[in-house]
């Protein structure tokens, strides 16, 4: 048995540090349960003084061994050398697991201190503790100091996008604005890098070397990076800091992994993406989210709020404080500075991604991409441009809420594609779906899930979809199973279902089969919505082949015009 259950090396910025770290989860079993004298000498060995460590097992021996742990770090690290060293120490969801952190200059050392910190833990039952610390201080002398960080210290503005729902199609916005303004836009999403409009690799590029490969592009004027949970957790930010961060909102999804279990956690984990904005730069934040707005208290950048409400509290504050906003009124996204008229940009009307406002979450998106293009110095009428030009279809916006006209006996169905891929994703997909319907009209609904979200949010997604549609089936995703069955999938969304009454519930092995098997039932005028995730250029091409065609905007303003008859 070893204390030390994981170490991980953080390249860049991180939940811990603005810095490369290293972070250890340690098992603080022996610890916890050591006898109180041997608990008292460890303490003394590392100059705790005046420490009560408590029953073994107890709460109070726990919180000792917080303290105790980060002093070990610190005492371990100025025997071997380094003078000052800053430590984090956190609990855990286990109460015999810790989480420490702290920066590092050399990689080879700083992970030897590492393992030198778990070997003192593992010799605490014994009577050797104070022989122990002086032993890890020499394993770590004796260690060659390794390779220095490589986080990259951009030469180029950055954009850096974060938050749960919206951020790839914000990015999106915002790299076609860019490129409007006759910039070389390079930026990387969950789709993979892109060069000018062009994808260069495809694949999951939301995290650290996404951006890495982004500011080694040739030519590039412009980098607008996605930022996922992921990526800052298990290898850090690939970057010193950004010019421009947005913040779309917080909610839930991916709780249960790498230790983030809560709202909360989740938002200072989305938090370190503002955190290192420059000073001068612009933290654009959700003004409707308190999670997100709470982060203008952790910045050193300047703050710009969106809201759709124009009296929200988070702009009155955020103009007394000298920063700016950006809202609705009158139907107009607009900017608000401090002791200045609001300035009109366009109508929301004229946004094609907002469905003539009807889409909640994309005015917001819309709000979002406009304050980030303007903070990042793009004139005005280029931003009103790129809004415009921007559409929800397969080449723009590829799987995010794609709507699509397709042919049934006696007329046309509408066909929406969209990830949807947590409760705040598919309660968007049936806004829109409900916008587009017209009345009499049915809801068709496709629901799936992939297998690393936890058996509540899949229940609940169930339970969503069978309340808000008049028709629900589920289509698979294999290729995104990740530890579960595909029963056990089905069984859980069912069991969502159920709880709202629905039991009649059919299942497909695939999204494909899924969409043909919704799309066969639909009547003229019916909205069929399919969460999409596994499948999307094979539904694509199923649409094509059954004589579907993406809708223009023109084409989507008069669906919403119909359903509001």
């Amino acid at each position: 048995m070893t204390s030390l259950v994981e170490l991980r090396v953080l390249e860049g910025p991180n939940l811990y540090f603005p810095r490369a770290a290293i972070k250890l989860t340690l098992d603080i079993t022996g610890l916890a349960s050591a006898p109180s004298t041997t608990a008292e000498r460890l303490a003394r060995r590392i100059g705790l003084s005046g420490a009560r460590p408590g029953e073994p097992d107890s709460g109070f021996r726990q919180r000792f061994a917080l303290r105790a742990v980060a002093r070990l770090v610190r005492a371990i690290a100025h025997e071997s050398g380094t003078v000052r060293l800053a430590v984090r120490v956190r609990p855990t969801g286990d109460p015999h697991c810790i989480v420490v952190a702290y920066p590092w200059r050399h990689r080879d050392r700083a992970q030897e201190m590492g393992r030198a910190v778990a070997a003192v833990l593992d010799a605490v039952p014994g009577e050797d503790v104070e022989q122990a610390v002086g032993h890890a201080a020499e394993r770590v002398v004796a260690s060659p100091a390794g390779a220095e960080p490589h986080t990259i210290v951009p030469q180029i503005p950055v954009v850096a996008v974060t938050g749960t729902n919206g951020k790839t199609t914000t990015s999106r916005m915002i790299a076609h604005i860019a490129r409007a303004d006759g910039r070389v836009v390079g930026w990387s999403n969950t789709d993979g890098i892109y060069l000018d409009g062009e994808l260069v690799e495809a694949g999951d590029y939301s995290g650290p070397s996404g951006a890495g490969r982004v500011l080694g592009l040739p030519g590039v004027q412009l980098a607008v990076t996605e930022t996922a949970r992921g990526g800052i957790l298990l290898k850090g930010i690939g970057v010193t800091r950004n010019d421009v961060s947005v913040v779309t909102n917080v909610s839930a999804d991916h709780l249960g992994l790498q230790g983030i279990d809560t709202l909360d956690q989740l938002a200072e984990v989305k938090a370190v993406v503002p955190r290192i904005t420059r000073r001068g730069g612009w933290a654009v934040l959700n003004g409707d989210d308190p999670r997100v707005y709470g982060m203008r208290n952790l910045i050193r950048s300047q703050p710009w709020v969106f809201s759709r409400d124009p009296n929200a509290p988070a702009i009155r504050e955020t103009l007394d404080a000298g920063g700016r906003a950006t809202t609705v009124i009158d139907g107009w996204i607009s900017v608000l500075r401090p002791s200045a008229d609001p300035h009109p940009l366009v109508e929301l009307a004229d946004v094609p991604m907002t469905l003539a406002g009807l889409s909640r979450f994309n005015v917001e998106n819309s709000l979002a991409a406009a304050s980030a293009a303007l903070a990042v110095g793009i004139p005005r009428e280029t931003v009103v441009e790129g809004l415009r030009t921007f559409r929800p279809d397969p080449e723009h916006n590829p799987g995010r809420m794609n709507f699509f006209t397709v042919p049934v006996d006696g007329g046309e169905t509408s066909v929406v594609v969209d990830l949807a891929h947590n409760e705040a994703g598919l309660e968007a997909l049936l806004e829109i779906m409900v916008g587009v319907r017209r009345p009499g009209a049915r809801l068709l609904l496709g629901l799936g899930a992939v297998g690393d979200r936890t058996d509540d949010l899949i229940g609940r997604l169930g339970e969503i979809g069978a309340m808000g549609a008049d028709v629900v089936a589920i289509g698979h995703k294999q290729r995104y199973l990740r530890g579960r069955t595909l029963a056990e999938l089905e069984g859980l969304l069912r069991d969502g279902a159920e709880r709202v009454g629905v039991t009649d519930v059919a299942a497909y092995p695939t999204e494909v089969a899924c969409l043909a098997a919704l799309v066969a039932q639909a009547h003229p005028g019916d909205v069929v919505g399919l969460m999409c995730h596994a499948q999307r250029a094979e539904v694509y091409d199923w649409l094509a082949d059954h004589g579907g065609t993406g809708d223009t905007p023109q084409q989507l303003g008069e669906k919403v015009r119909a359903a509001r008859g």
